[in-house]
């Protein structure tokens, strides 16, 4: 719940249990360390009204940037304008009425309005792609999201263990295998570890009928014994069915060392691939023989590895995000086609061994020369490269502890934009990672499913809560999937982007108008003395100009291939052209008629 691992947590004496998980299985006695704000539970709540605090979407600063702007226009221009009349000796209070309207009509009152709708119909077009949008300005963000975190559990695999290829030893086969292990299982436990013997068995074996087996007595899974025992009864004969941790099996089983060396070494292969082994064995009597191995591992989606390169095809990075260890992150991220490099969160929490000896180095003989002033420079830096040994000999054997050393922030960015997959995480690293990325100028998606994600998805640009989502995680996100799997997000990528470019398509043509009215009242009243509407034709023309513009929110566009947001200089650029040739086509038309 608060760690994303995708299988249950084992936990022996003198480790921590977690405040608001979920006992699978087993009674312990505890004592309570930690109560309300210290525990880890608090501290997911509190990244979440962190970044709750933080928010503000690129929407709503386009808005205000657009706003300004043109208020800033059309106060100049009306100063001017006022200033000019008043210098002409014309009525103050028809001057004053005038710039008051003008000024009002100047302003794109109807912006956020009819932004707001094109947004409505495209969480409309969303929801049919069973994509449902809790937040309107989320379209928006999508459709800049460059860089995608994804959850793994659920999203990019079926969070769905499943047996891969069995491992049969000399001298049995593949039904004895499994029949020992269904033997050793309860189905109406509902086991993650066991649910997949028995779908193996439904589509593979068959024929293996287990009705003739009767289990006299059975002993559950516990974190010492690491096995399960079922002691079965058939036909008048006794057997014990064995299903454990293989380094227990192994050993029960009283195997030469040459055997031992063997299945070790397929056990560490498997493990290598990420895959979570069981060994299986039988006893009568006092021999103990270990019949074979169960490699489980939780496969990607079918579409998951087209679904990562249409997605690089139009711009965007899939990042995986997982709680799960280095092997099994690395083997599914093989299987999707993500980049080879991955590392574990906790080499963004701190440097290397070498970092250290480095600076114990430069503090050492920093220390030697205080304490000796009339040291020679030889001695000293003798005196240094000793203890940088000594230093390096010990985190030779030592392991390094989190945070000891922190990199500086513009390296670790630039390590998270190389990386693609990252193991092991914690919620604050889920949050630090998505964090990072929006200081290195990316938009960043994010999808998750449990309370440990919701920091993440709340701090995320757009977060997505995928479709078996905890009530936590969907609050926190923007987008709320009803299907599995990464294709829907990148289908609600697509259309967001078509959203947006009609968005940008209004915000043109508002500030163009504003610009053109504005300034062609200014020149007209300033250079030419007249005054070629009155106060209620600009009430009337603004009106006219808004309403119908509404229909944009139906324009018909093509996907961008790229991320789009906005960029400002070139949307006020283009603006301003279309603006200032409005204004001329505007005189055009009055000198010729």
């Amino acid at each position: 719940v608060l760690t994303g691992e995708s299988l249950p947590v084992s936990k022996k004496v003198g480790e921590v249990a977690y405040a608001n998980t979920i006992v699978k299985q087993g009674e312990m006695l505890a004592v309570v360390v930690n109560t309300g704000r210290n525990t880890a539970f608090h501290t997911i709540v509190s990244l979440v009204s962190k970044a709750e605090m933080e928010e503000r979407s690129h929407f709503q600063k386009m808005v205000i940037r657009v706003g300004d702007f043109l208020i800033l226009v059309t106060v100049v221009l009306v100063l001017i304008i006022v200033m000019v009349a008043l210098f002409r000796h014309e009525n103050f209070f028809e001057i004053a009425r005038f710039a008051l309207v003008l000024t009002v009509a100047a302003i794109p009152v109807a912006l956020p309005a009819v932004l707001s709708v094109t947004m409505a119909v495209g969480a409309w077009n969303l929801a049919r792609r069973q994509a449902i949008v809790s937040r309107l300005v989320a379209i928006e963000e999508l459709a800049g999201v460059d860089v995608f975190c994804s959850d793994k559990t659920g999203t990019l695999t079926k969070n769905q263990m499943q047996v891969a290829k069995p491992v049969v030893f000399d001298g049995h086969d593949e039904r004895e295998l499994f029949l020992m292990a269904a033997l050793a299982s309860r189905l109406e436990d509902q086991d993650p570890i066991e649910i997949p013997i028995f779908h193996y068995i439904d589509e593979h074996l068959k024929g293996l009928d287990l009705r003739p087996y009767r289990r006299v007595h059975f002993a559950p899974f516990d974190p010492i014994r690491k096995r399960t025992e079922a002691e079965v009864e058939r036909d008048g004969g006794h057997f014990t069915a064995i299903k454990g941790a293989p380094q227990v099996i192994v050993e029960m089983a009283k195997l030469p060392e040459d055997r031992v060396k063997e299945v070790n070494q397929v056990v560490e292969l498997l493990a290598s691939k990420g895959y979570r082994t069981l060994a299986v064995a039988k006893k009568a009597g006092e021999k103990v023989e270990l019949i074979g191995l169960i490699p489980l591992f939780d496969p990607p989606r079918e579409d998951s590895k087209a679904v990562i390169e249409d997605m690089r095809r139009h711009g965007v990075r899939v990042k995986m995000v997982t709680g799960d260890n280095i092997a099994i992150a690395k083997e599914i991220g093989r299987l999707l086609g993500l980049e080879e490099r991955a590392m574990r969160a906790v080499d963004l929490r701190t440097g290397g061994a070498e970092e250290i000896v480095a600076l114990s180095e430069v503090i050492a003989r920093a220390i030697y020369k205080r304490l000796r002033p009339d040291i020679s420079k030889e001695e000293a830096e003798r005196f240094a490269a000793s203890v940088a040994e000594e230093v390096e000999k010990t985190f030779s054997v030592t392991r390094l502890g989190r945070g000891l050393i922190q990199a500086h922030e513009s390296e670790i960015i630039e390590m998270i934009e190389e990386v693609d997959i990252f193991a092991e995480v914690v919620p604050e690293d889920k949050y630090r990672i998505v964090d990072l990325l929006q200081k290195g100028n990316h938009i960043v998606g994010m999808t998750g499913d449990g309370v440990n994600d919701a920091p993440a998805l709340k701090k995320a640009d757009c977060g997505v809560a995928v479709s078996n989502a905890t009530d936590a995680a969907r609050a926190a996100a923007d987008i709320i999937l009803t299907a599995p799997g990464l294709g829907v997000i990148n289908e609600a990528i697509k259309l967001s982007r078509i959203t947006f470019e009609r968005m940008k398509s209004y915000t043109i043509f508002r500030v163009a108008e504003t610009i053109r009215i504005i300034l062609f009242m200014a020149l007209a009243i300033v250079v030419f003395n007249f005054y070629p509407i009155t106060a209620l034709m600009i009430i009337i023309l603004a009106l006219l100009n808004d309403i119908p513009i509404l229909a944009i929110a139906y324009d018909n566009t093509k996907i961008n291939l790229n991320p789009v947001r906005w960029n400002m200089p070139e949307v006020l650029t283009v603006s301003s052209v279309l603006g200032i040739t409005g204004v001329l086509s505007s005189f055009l038309l009055f000198y010729i008629l």
